[in-house]
């Protein structure tokens, strides 16, 4: 004869049912949170990627026009605008790497060039960085002796100068990058990612060139703080007319938005580098996406330096309207290759 359930199997029974619905519900919850984050960082990534198109081809658009102005007008080979030009080159190399960046946002592994593009890649990106915060800092540095001290600056600062100063730059940048050639590589040959070496995390050199990376941010905006407080006071206490006065004005709001924008572009990206590395790959590619707004705002710095540093002399805009007008169009171009032949 069969009894009945007792109270204890019945007990039994719903505590198993409320322990299976628990962990339904948990699986439900984890797979819903996938869902969200999966959805977010794809909607992150398309709005990223609408924004770097446009972004890359402004920022190659306005630093080649930067480099055509400067060579082929004559007039415009002033030391300041060799500067200029030089970072513009900087800036050039850092957007046309933009296209791996965004090849790795999407696919982030494998990589398809091989350790050594990986390698040249990384050290390009790093030295024409460096490369471009050395410039600010000193086309700062001249316009402090240009302002500042006039007369010196008529005999110390000269175009040979300039040329051997812009030389020495682009040499320390690339000594100064030099380390990434062994910080970097494709290890893992079943994953093929372009990333750190277990090498420069053991030996501490990802730490020293984290270190020397943020020297090279820290160091240059105390120097550009400094100078452009010189700057500003020695223009304020200069006698002036109201001519020059509203001239002077305009002096400092250039420089403030010299130095806001340096600030606001890299400064993100610096916090950003400090990221420690870790084996948590959900959070540590999650941590990479959160940080894509410092990425699109160091490659805003580089797009918008031609707007910052370039079109905000009349000079240069007229130096630039006189390119574009003289440059050949293409029925122009047709009709004197039909005559040519």
């Amino acid at each position: 004869v069969e009894q009945p359930p007792s109270r204890y199997s019945a007990g039994c029974s719903v505590e198993v049912f409320t322990a299976k619905l628990k962990t339904h519900l948990f699986i439900l919850h984890v797979l819903i949170l996938w869902l969200l984050v999966f959805t977010f960082l794809l909607f992150l990534t398309l709005c990223v990627t609408v924004i770097y198109i446009p972004l890359m081809l402004f920022g190659l658009l306005g630093n080649i026009l930067t480099i055509l102005v400067v060579w082929l007008r004559p007039h415009m080979r002033t030391s300041t605008y060799l500067y200029l030009s030089s970072m513009a080159v900087s800036d050039l190399l850092i957007l046309l790497l933009l296209p791996l960046d965004l090849y790795k946002l999407w696919r982030p592994r494998p990589w398809p060039l091989g350790d050594l593009a990986c390698k040249l890649t990384m050290f390009l990106s790093e030295c024409c960085t460096f490369c471009t915060i050395l410039h600010i800092t000193f086309l700062s540095l001249e316009r402090y002796l240009a302002v500042c001290w006039p007369i010196t600056a008529k005999t110390v600062v000269t175009r040979r100068r300039t040329r051997a100063i812009i030389g020495c730059l682009w040499l320390s940048a690339a000594v100064s990058a030099a380390p990434v050639l062994v910080m970097v590589g494709v290890e893992d040959t079943d994953k093929r990612e372009c990333r750190c070496t277990h090498f420069a995390i053991s030996s501490g050199l990802l730490s020293a060139m984290m270190i020397l990376s943020n020297l090279y941010f820290l160091v240059p905006l105390c120097i550009l703080g400094v100078v452009y407080s010189l700057i500003g006071r020695t223009l304020w206490l200069r006698p002036k007319s109201s001519r020059r006065d509203q001239s002077h004005r305009n002096t400092v709001k250039m420089l403030g938005v010299i130095v806001l924008a340096f600030v606001l572009c890299w400064l993100p990206f610096h916090r950003h580098i400090r990221t420690p590395d870790t084996h948590l790959y959900f959070l540590y590619y999650l941590s990479q996406y959160f940080n894509l707004v410092s990425s699109v705002l160091f490659y805003l710095s580089a797009a918008v330096n031609p707007l910052l540093y370039n079109l905000m002399s009349a000079r240069y805009r007229h130096a630039t309207l006189h390119i574009c007008k003289s440059a050949p169009t293409f029925s122009e171009t047709s009709v004197t290759h039909q005559l040519d032949s």
